[in-house]
């Protein structure tokens, strides 16, 4: 048993219950709370009661507001992202600290990956799981009587990483923060602040900082090591909260070579379009089907102009990351799509680069190795009245392909076109509606 002394003055407030409750009994678990979300904030209705232990902590100040629970001490298997408006709220669950939490009355949600329990906030109509009242979060959030546990963080690789896992506590082994935030601090004051750190196969992941933490001005270590960490994710993005500056280790020598190039035949070119409608909403979509990120420094993406056997542009796609299983979608004209498509494009390029095909040009991406991992066309070939034409239409890959080809393969990809020749498909396509930028 242990004691807060509670000195908030405000007679609203109800602390959180300073004794130990072993009469809950959890009879729900994480992930059949997770199932009753269907795509819609709600609001537990049922008397439904789920145990869990304290991963999270503000002491340091890195996390605010919100305290994360996972399902079991050692080996969890989900995590959810308490929404509390309780300051200090360490004093009251301790790291460790197996709690009871009463469902009924609490609204479930979920926004960019991460599953939410707490109040309720509107904006503009839209509801979203927003933070308990301090007044409210002893009607909900109860400590056990078992003795505080020790976390062992699961110890996983950042390929390993998935959804199962946000909220809860891992530890990945050999990371560094890149080379070129050495010597910056781990947030500029009074804001978040994401730095990123690095295995030594080059694989990033984020991790975010409170420019209001006890380490904000502190100098990021220089070695390389673990991190222990809190997962948490921004839409595609998985991040790292750590608690304090303990969570890092980063005491040993650095990769031998951090900034390695990286390849990979997972990257390929998806779609390519030439709308009908308007020329200036033509994009290219690049699209990486495996199951880490991959940093493409040193790639190229080639368009080779009609019946030219020389490139007339060359993109050089250094410093660009494509996120696992994830699309980039590059356009001429990143105001005209966005206008169209009702969001930017990831980046703009420019007229005339690739980009911008009329529909009769080839496109060749290449690795920093010299090597041609996937083509469109065949180079030295006008593609009018071919079967790699796209003129007013569009050239898709077909959704059975996860690899790239360096020669091309008429029967990976469905084309459409203003003449339908060599098997083509006569249809010009207009946009929006005909395109899926950013959709494999």
């Amino acid at each position: 048993m242990f004691f807060i002394i509670n000195c908030v003055k405000d007679a609203n407030f109800k602390s959180p219950e300073s004794f130990c409750n072993n009469q809950l009994v959890a009879n729900i678990s994480f992930n059949e709370v997770k199932n009753l979300f269907q795509g819609e904030v709600i609001q537990i209705q049922q008397d439904l009661v789920i145990e869990g232990y304290i991963v999270s902590s503000d002491q340091a100040g890195n996390f605010f507001s919100t305290l994360h629970i996972q399902d079991y001490p050692i080996n969890p298997t989900a995590g959810f992202q308490i929404e509390i408006d309780l300051r200090d709220s360490y004093l009251f669950y301790e790291l460790g600290s197996k709690v009871f939490i009463k469902l009924k009355g609490l609204y479930l949600g979920k926004s960019k990956g991460v599953y939410k329990l707490g109040g309720v906030f509107t904006s503009f109509g839209n509801l979203s799981a927003g933070r308990l009242p301090a007044r409210a979060v002893g009607d909900h959030l109860f400590l056990s009587c078992d003795p505080i546990s020790n976390l062992a963080p699961k110890i996983i690789s950042i390929p390993e990483l998935s959804e199962e896992l946000i909220s809860t506590l891992i530890q990945l082994e050999s990371l560094e923060f890149i080379a070129e935030e050495q010597n910056l601090t781990f947030a500029l004051p009074k804001e978040e602040t994401i730095r990123n750190l690095t295995n030594c196969n080059g694989v990033l992941i984020e991790l975010l900082n409170s420019g209001y933490s006890d380490f904000q001005d502190t100098i990021l270590p220089s070695g390389n090591g673990s991190v222990t960490a809190v997962l948490y994710r921004e839409n595609n993005d998985y991040q790292l909260i750590i608690r304090t500056l303990n969570d890092m280790d980063l005491r040993n020598k650095r990769c031998v070579n951090s900034e390695v190039l990286l390849t990979s035949d997972q990257i390929f070119i998806s779609e390519i379009a030439d709308p009908n409608n308007n020329a200036e909403a033509r994009f290219i979509e690049l699209y990486n089907a495996a199951n880490e990120q991959i940093q493409l420094d040193g790639w190229l993406l080639l368009r080779y102009t009609n019946t030219n056997v020389t490139s007339g542009s060359e993109i050089d796609l250094s410093g660009i990351i494509i996120d696992s299983n994830s699309t980039l979608v590059f356009s001429p004209n990143a105001m005209e799509f966005e206008s169209i498509y009702g969001f930017p494009p990831d980046f703009e390029l420019g007229n005339n680069s690739p980009a911008d095909s009329n529909g009769d040009d080839n496109l060749v991406l290449i690795d920093p190795f010299g090597t041609v991992i996937d083509v469109f066309g065949l180079v030295g070939e006008d593609g009018s009245g071919t079967n790699h034409e796209f003129e007013d239409g569009k050239a898709e890959r077909n959704i059975n392909i996860v690899t790239g080809n360096p020669v091309f393969t008429f029967n990976e990809w469905t084309i459409y076109n203003d003449t339908g020749g060599s098997e083509t498909i006569n249809l010009p396509q207009n946009a929006p509606e005909d395109y899926s930028p950013g959709i494999r």
